[in-house]
């Protein structure tokens, strides 16, 4: 840990950070335990929500066996929405209302889970959808109180949502993503079995692997905590910047990518390299859920809810959309590019752990070779050269910029002050990259 890097900004500043994180059972197998797991939670009647795709798999059996043989009451909802949107989110609660289910079970990658965190939010305590969402789309208003349980089973090794307060969707009538952030929406327990990631495609391994290695990296390079005005008691937020134990997850998240996310990619029957990856994942979760990512996200919520044609291999349906990870990570390379200066040394550091030869590398050329790194390993797991590949153009790069302008929550946590202007250079910057 750089000791300069959280020295303190003197008075009205934060001095102090809040870990904060889910329970989790972590290891090959324990999603057998999840019935036995959800009565000590106390539920009796279980709303176990899934999608369509994974609600066919052995894993889904496997909880769905393992909680009725329990003894509990199951009530299954499996129409959850790759990439939800507000409007499944509200389909989800009127089932959720209509079940009246004591407790929660999601079985399914961070679309599943996030669904049944919205399910479960708004189920408790009813409002205008917008209410909770977060401002300035939404009036960002703080959750009234305790959820019912949930457990979390991540199908996925990504995007971390079983140990966030987080639940992502596309907003219609912005053509935009957003989400909801409260420390309630966390998932008392996290089940992470990497066992139900064998039979991931590829292209699926990839997306989500990408979205864990810029949680790291975002979470490492964001604002440090003590460069944040200090909050009153209790209203310390949960993207409370780069702290030292977000630190320790980020670090080892991208050691653990930069050794096996390939591998993962590239042979499905490569089991070590998949239980590493997902344990990355977690690991990433846990430090983004505690200090938040930054630009890059911000501007993948645009590049998903304006896309037009793209539509990628090995995911169901065919209409477009730009799998999460995906539209992250093709704007990361641009974007680390700039905020290297801020902290040349910390993003060194990033792409040593990736793998990168930072040997006799100097301060001035941080951003260009950790942004080299991204594109090497872009390239090596089969991603679009640039935003080009999924569709968008120059002319395009004002409209992502104003698309991604609302995500002030994570464009707040850059180390970077920013502007629309700035966001639409970046935005030009990942057009292509080889």
């Amino acid at each position: 840990m750089s000791c300069c890097h959280y020295q303190s900004a003197g008075d009205g500043f934060e001095s102090a950070f809040t870990v904060d994180a889910s329970r989790v059972t972590f290891g090959r197998g324990c999603l057998a335990e999840l019935g036995d797991r959800s009565a000590a939670l106390g539920m009796t009647r279980v709303a176990l929500f899934s999608d369509a795709a994974v609600s066919r798999l052995e894993i889904f059996q496997t909880a769905q066996r393992s909680l009725r043989d329990a003894g509990l009451d199951v009530v299954t909802y499996t129409d959850v929405r790759v990439e939800p949107t507000d409007e499944s989110f509200k389909q989800a609660t009127e089932f959720a209302v209509a079940a009246k289910p004591d407790g929660y079970v999601s079985v399914g990658g961070g679309s599943v889970i996030d669904t049944a965190k919205a399910a479960n939010l708004y189920a408790s305590y009813p409002a205008d959808f917008l209410e909770y969402v977060n401002a300035p789309v939404g009036a960002g208003t703080p959750v009234p109180g305790p959820l019912a349980p949930h457990i979390a089973c991540p199908t996925t090794s990504g995007t971390g949502s079983e140990v966030t307060g987080m639940a992502i969707f596309d907003l219609l009538s912005l053509a935009a993503k957003t989400g909801i952030a409260a420390p309630a929406l966390r998932p008392t327990e996290a089940l992470v079995d990497p066992d139900c990631t064998d039979t991931l495609p590829s292209q699926v391994v990839a997306c989500s692997g990408l979205d864990v290695l810029s949680h790291a990296l975002e979470s490492f390079t964001a604002r440090p905590f003590t460069q944040r005005p200090a909050p009153g008691p209790g209203a310390r937020p949960m993207s409370q910047g780069a702290n030292p134990w977000s630190d320790l997850g980020s670090r080892e998240a991208m050691r653990l990518l930069g050794r096996y996310l390939e591998r993962a990619v590239r042979d499905a029957d490569d089991r070590e390299a998949r239980e590493q990856t997902m344990w990355a994942a977690t690991l990433a979760g846990i430090a983004f859920g505690n200090a938040g990512v930054h630009v890059p996200h911000a501007m993948a919520y645009a590049v998903a809810g304006q896309v037009r044609g793209f539509h990628p291999d090995g995911y169901p349906g065919s209409e477009p959309m730009v799998p999460h990870g995906m539209a992250v990570i093709l704007n990361a390379p641009s974007v680390f590019r700039h905020t290297a200066q801020t902290d040349p040394q910390r993003h060194l550091e990033a792409a040593q752990h990736l793998g990168a030869d930072t040997r006799g590398i100097g301060p001035e050329e941080a951003g260009a070779v950790l942004a080299d790194d991204l594109i090497r390993i872009m390239r090596a797991v089969g991603m679009p050269n640039g935003l080009a590949a999924v569709g968008y153009t120059e002319a395009d790069c004002g409209s992502l910029a104003d698309g991604a302008w609302p995500q002030q929550r994570l464009l707040q946590n850059a180390p970077i002050e920013g502007d629309k202007p700035l966001l639409e250079s970046m935005f030009r910057g990942g057009i292509s990259y080889w």
